[in-house]
């Protein structure tokens, strides 16, 4: 080291060498790029999906009621107007993630909002502990709004990262920004496995207010909506409508033979189920099902 150099350059080249070895600022995030993202925790950035993994919402056989009610919550939502955060909840395979996917695009589309001002960002169960520097990254983004969607969220014995969530959904200091709304799907009405909720009330000191504390983090959905298995009428109905969207050319007595014992074989019926069938049938008569 040069012991005649003055103290001034000395602080200058221990500054370019401290700014050499921090990390990269993160990016600003350019929503611009697509309509959905994919929140990267450990990037800290946004990874625009260029194709969306879902089917039009006119597809969506047998739930009805939750299709409108999630429908006009997300149309308020996009119009600036008092919304709430969404728990879909129930039996796997029953559409509630693909829910939540057709109506960001029915919405986006149809001509209810801005076209581009609506997005769609996932973020992972395993990253929700890095929740609010997702949302500060959102809140400082002007003229977007975005429906934060998390599949299959639930929360295990030791795992506290169930308080980020509630610390955003209700009662944190800044809270949801004014331009979030959170979508969840779950296949527990409470988030919580009942070895956890079982674990708070034997070691806490009051446990019913453990157990209380637990369970209080769904109550912080506004909506709560129930998904469940499908009758054999529902079901037949989501195959044929597939059948018909896809322009499959088969007959109908033979769909429906096929359609149950392809259900009967797989122990439910679901969405899930007459999608994977469809998707079966298709192969087999040389058709795409290519997204729209």
């Amino acid at each position: 080291m040069n012991f005649q150099e003055p103290i001034s350059g000395l602080a200058e080249r221990i500054a370019r060498a401290l700014e050499r070895l921090a990390p990269p600022s993160p990016r600003k995030p350019d929503f611009d790029r697509a309509e959905a993202s994919n929140w990267q925790a450990e990037l800290e950035a946004f990874l625009p999906v260029a194709a969306v993994n879902r089917v039009p919402l006119s597809l969506l056989k047998g739930i009805d009621r939750m299709r409108d009610v999630l429908f006009d919550n997300t149309v308020r939502f996009a119009q600036g107007l008092p919304a709430n955060n969404a728990l879909l909840w129930g039996a796997r395979g029953t559409g509630k993630s693909s829910l939540v996917k057709a109506v960001h695009a029915a919405v986006s589309r149809e001509g209810l909002v801005p076209a581009g001002s609506l997005k769609l960002v996932e973020i992972h169960r395993e990253d929700i502990g890095t929740l609010p520097r997702c949302l500060t990254h959102l809140r400082e983004t002007k003229g977007k709004r975005f429906i934060l969607f998390c599949d299959d969220l639930s929360f295990e014995a030791r795992d506290t990262s169930y308080k980020s969530l509630k610390a955003v959904l209700e009662g944190g200091i800044e809270g949801r920004p004014e331009n979030v709304i959170l979508y969840a799907t779950s296949n527990r009405r409470h988030l919580l496995s009942r070895d956890m909720i079982e674990n708070e009330r034997s070691t806490a000191i009051n446990p019913g207010e453990a157990v209380e504390e637990k369970v209080s983090l769904s109550d912080r959905f506004g909506l709560w909506l129930g998904f469940h298995r499908c009758s054999q009428d529902e079901f037949l109905a989501m195959v044929e409508g597939y059948v018909k969207h896809f322009k499959i050319k088969i007959g109908d007595e033979q769909l429906r033979k096929e359609a149950l014992e392809w259900a009967t074989t797989r122990g439910a019926r679901s969405g899930r189920v007459a999608w994977q069938y469809v998707q079966d049938v298709a192969g087999r008569l040389g058709v795409s099902l290519a997204s729209t």
